[in-house]
């Protein structure tokens, strides 16, 4: 476990995890990119718990994502199954968790005010607090996805299902959209990452 660790988190990061990864006897399950999800966490019915983690070679995110998970196994295991699963209890959790991590050898230094900000009160999914997903994505493989607040009014764009969608107004912080196939109105969060078309 510590060779695969180390493919995927910071130098520094590796050994906490691993004592974390045993102290809680989490199973560890690194899997294929999911565009829904960077990971999740579940109790199977033999009473094990399980954690699935995006491969990804962005490996400050990946490390939240993990502990992000493990503080839904520990939040559980001390308040109960009926906590909100992103409640103050898992707020909590997770904070406790990342505080050590946060720090220079571990972060970038252009990433810990971003970090500090968001484990103030950390969101559901890094990916649904838009300046910390910004902040990460300078770390991701690069693509050609752009971000929503990127194009330029009237854009024409492609989101992972193939829809399409030409952009609108800002609306307080999100973009409305319409659907090109229905005209449907939908709202996007400014950092969905999304493919600009030409037509």
């Amino acid at each position: 476990m510590d060779d695969v660790l180390k493919k995927y988190l910071p130098e520094r990061a590796v050994l906490p995890c691993l004592e974390l990864i045993k102290e809680t006897g989490v199973n560890l399950k690194i899997v294929n990119q999911r565009v829904t999800r960077h990971g999740d966490y579940r109790r199977l019915p033999n009473g094990t718990h399980q954690i699935t983690v995006n491969a990804t070679e962005n490996k400050y995110r990946f490390l939240i994502t993990l502990i992000h998970e493990i503080a839904h196994l520990l939040a559980f295991e001390k308040f109960g199954r009926a906590i909100k699963p992103h409640g103050i209890e898992w707020k909590k959790t997770f904070q406790y968790l990342m505080l050590p991590f946060i720090r220079p050898d571990v972060f970038p230094s252009n990433l810990l005010p971003v970090l500090a900000r968001h484990f103030k009160n950390p969101k559901a999914s890094s990916g649904t607090d838009a300046d910390l997903s910004i902040a990460l994505k300078q770390f991701d493989v690069k693509t050609n996805k752009t971000y929503i607040f990127e194009l330029p009014w009237g854009s024409i764009f492609r989101i992972y299902n193939g829809k399409r969608f030409k952009k609108g107004n800002k609306r307080v912080k999100r973009y409305e959209c319409v659907e090109i196939g229905t005209g449907k109105m939908y709202l996007f969060q400014p950092n969905a990452e999304v493919e600009l078309l030409s037509d």
